[in-house]
C-alpha cells in the first residue's frame, strides 16, 4: 500500500490449537468454522489505525484488510469479486466503471450501501482529512481538484445510483484501475458511524464495524497485541475457517524464533544468519515478495546530495551481492530497479519488467569502488566541500539496523570524507520524518499496492508527496506523464514508457535500489490455503488448520 505497507518448526506437542479435520477447500462449509481454529501470527512494529482513509503502513493496511473487504479481493494473484458480483469491464472508452453491490452486512447487521462507498471515497480525498492515500485517486474526476482545494469533495467522479449501484468517472483511462480497488483507501467506510464517532472512528475496536471475514476486539489503540475474531455477518463466512487470529508485535527474530519453537506463534518472521541456520527446516519458507529496499537522498536538506555524480557514487560504493549474501542472509536479492522482479510482465512477452529495466540500469547498481571514487572526488570538486556529515534514518527492526550498519561502514571507507551516524527509530516515526523531509538519508521501502509498475513509479515525479528526497527531473515527469495519459490505453507504449522512466531514475541515482525482499519465515505447516497478495498482504478466507 502506498502506505507501506508490510512478515513458516513447532513440535506437534506444542501445538495449542484444536484441530479440526478438513477436507478440500470446496467441500468446506459453516460447520467447519464450529471448532476452535486460532492462528498465531506476528508483526515487526504496532498497529497505527483501522481507519482505511488514514491506514499508511502495511501493519494496519492488514489489520484492516483482515477486517475489511473493498469492491474486489485478492486470493494469490487473482483478483476476485468482494462487495462487487463480479470483475467490470469499463465503458466509455475506459472512462466508466459501473459497480453492482452484492448483498453485504456490517458487523452489527446493517447493510453495506453505495452510499457507504461514495462517504467513504469523498472522506478519504478531502484534504480536511489528511490522508496520505488521497493521491492513489489521482485520475477520478475531480480528484486532483479536491485535492488541491479546487473543489469540494462531493464533486468527485463517484455516485450511488441506488443503494447497490455504483457508478465511477475517470479523466483518463487508468489501465490499472480493477486492480488499484484492492487497496484499503477504496474500502467502504460506515457512514452513520464514522461521523457520530468523530475522531474517534478507527482508534479502537470498539470505533470500527467490519464487512470483512474478521471482525477487530479489544484493541484498545496502543499496546503489542490484538484480535481478530471471525465476522458472523461477513458474506462469505462459510469460506472463513480460522476463528481467531492472535497478533503481537515481535522486533527481534531470536525471540520470533523462540516464540515459534514453544508454539506461542505459528508464522515467524526471520532475518540475518538466523534464516540461514534454519534453511531447509520442516517449516521454512522464503517468498519472494513485492517489496523493494531503496534508499532517498535529501536534496533539499543536503546540497551535496543535489549533485548527481555524488549520488551516483553513492550507489556505486554499494556491494549489493555481498550485502544480500552476507550481511541479510534471508535469500533476499539484488535490486536492480525501484520495481521488483514477478510483479508484471512487458506487453506480450515472457520478459519481466524488472528485467527489462535492469539491462540499462546493472552498471549504476553494481559495486565499482575505483569509478565511485572518482565520481565523488569530481563530485565534491562540483559542490565545493571535501566533507559531507550526514544521518542515515531507518527503522529500529534487526534486518532495517543490519542494513543501516553495513551501509555505514562500506559507504564511509569507500568514500573519503564521508561521515554517517545512524538512527534508528520507530516504522511511524521513520514515515513522519520521511514525509516530513527530516531527514538526511533515509531507507525506505515500499510494497506494491497493485501489480503494476506505476505503484512504484508515481513515487518519484516532482509533484508526490512520496518523493521525499525531493529529486525532480523533467524528462522522468514528461515519460510518467505519458504513461498515464496519451498511452494509458497502448500497453507496449506505456511499459515503454516506465522502462525509460525507471532507467533514468536509477541511472540519475535519483533514488538508489538495494534489495527485493524475500521474507524467510517459519510457518507451522498444518496450515492450509493461506496465500499473499501482490500487495504482500495476507488473505485468511480458505486459510484452515488441519
Amino acid at each position: 500500500m502506498k502506505t507501506q505497507q508490510k512478515w513458516l518448526v513447532v513440535a506437534a506437542a506444542a501445538l495449542t490449537f484444536v484441530l479440526t479435520a478438513c477436507g478440500t477447500q470446496s467441500s468446506k462449509d459453516s460447520s467447519s468454522s464450529s471448532k476452535q481454529q486460532v492462528w498465531h501470527r506476528m508483526e515487526a512494529d504496532v498497529l497505527q489505525t483501522l481507519d482505511p482513509s488514514k491506514a499508511s503502513e502495511g501493519v494496519s493496511g492488514q489489520a484492516i484488510i483482515d477486517t475489511m473487504n473493498g469492491l474486489y479481493k485478492y486470493y494469490g494473484h487473482d483478483l476476485q469479486p468482494a462487495m462487487a458480483t463480479k470483475i467490470v469491464k469499463p465503458t466509455n472508452n475506459g472512462l466508466t466503471y459501473t459497480f453492482t453491490l452484492r448483498n453485504a452486512k456490517w458487523s452489527d447487521g446493517t447493510p453495506v450501501t453505495a452510499q457507504d462507498f461514495v462517504f467513504a471515497w469523498q472522506r478519504t480525498v478531502d484534504p480536511a482529512t489528511k490522508s496520505t492515500q488521497a493521491n492513489m485517486y489521482s485520475g477520478i474526476k475531480n480528484a486532483d481538484d479536491i485535492r488541491a482545494g479546487k473543489k469540494p469533495a462531493t464533486d468527485l467522479g463517484i455516485k450511488a445510483i441506488n443503494d447497490k449501484t455504483i457508478e465511477v468517472t475517470l479523466e483518463h483511462p487508468i489501465p490499472y484501475f480493477n486492480s488499484l480497488l484492492n487497496n484499503v483507501a477504496f474500502f467502504p467506510q460506515p457512514a452513520k458511524k464514522v461521523k457520530a464517532w468523530g475522531a474517534k472512528y478507527g482508534t479502537k475496536s470498539q470505533y470500527t464495524l467490519s464487512n470483512g471475514a474478521f471482525k477487530s476486539k479489544g484493541w484498545t489503540g496502543t499496546g503489542d497485541k490484538w484480535t481478530e475474531v471471525k465476522n458472523t455477518n461477513y458474506w462469505n463466512k462459510k469460506n472463513v475457517h480460522l476463528t481467531q487470529i492472535d497478533v503481537q508485535v515481535v522486533k527481534d527474530t531470536n525471540t520470533a524464533l523462540d516464540l515459534y519453537r514453544t508454539g506461542k506463534l505459528d508464522d515467524a518472521n526471520l532475518t540475518g544468519q538466523l534464516a540461514a541456520q534454519q534453511k531447509g527446516k520442516t517449516g521454512y519458507v522464503a517468498t519472494k515478495r513485492a517489496r523493494t529496499y531503496f534508499l532517498e537522498l535529501n536534496e533539499n536538506k543536503v546540497p551535496a546530495f543535489k549533485n548527481t555524480k555524488i549520488r551516483q557514487a553513492i550507489s556505486m560504493a554499494i556491494n549489493r551481492d555481498s550485502f544480500v549474501k552476507n550481511v541479510l542472509a534471508d535469500g533476499s536479492i539484488v535490486a536492480r530497479g525501484i520495481t521488483p522482479a514477478d510483479l508484471s510482465q512487458l506487453p506480450d512477452s515472457s520478459t519481466d519488467y524488472a528485467t527489462a529495466v535492469a539491462k540499462n540500469t546493472k552498471a549504476i547498481t553494481t559495486y565499482n569502488k575505483k569509478k565511485a571514487q572518482t565520481l565523488w572526488a569530481e563530485g565534491l570538486k562540483e559542490v565545493g566541500t571535501k566533507t559531507v556529515d550526514v544521518e542515515l534514518l531507518g527503522d529500529d527492526v534487526d534486518a532495517v539496523k543490519a542494513t543501516q550498519e553495513y551501509l555505514q561502514g562500506a559507504l564511509q571507507e569507500n568514500l573519503p570524507g564521508l561521515k554517517i551516524s545512524i538512527a534508528s527509530v520507530p516504522a511511524k516515526n521513520r514515515q513522519q520524518r520521511a514525509a516530513t523531509h527530516d531527514f538526511d538519508m533515509v531507507l525506505s521501502t515500499w510494497g506494491a499496492d497493485y501489480p503494476d509498475p506505476n505503484t512504484y513509479l508515481d513515487l518519484f515525479t516532482s509533484n508526490s508527496e512520496y518523493n521525499h528526497g525531493q529529486w525532480q527531473n523533467a524528462d522522468y515527469d514528461k515519460l510518467m506523464a505519458k504513461s498515464n495519459g496519451a498511452d494509458a490505453n497502448n500497453p507496449t507504449a506505456r511499459f515503454k514508457d516506465m522502462t525509460e522512466a525507471e532507467q533514468l531514475l536509477v541511472n540519475q541515482a535519483g533514488a538508489i535500489p538495494l534489495y527485493q525482499l524475500v521474507a524467510a519465515r517459519m510457518v507451522n505447516p498444518k496450515i492450509h490455503d493461506l496465500k499473499t497478495s501482490p500487495g504482500n498482504s495476507f488473505n485468511f478466507v480458505y486459510a484452515y488448520l488441519k
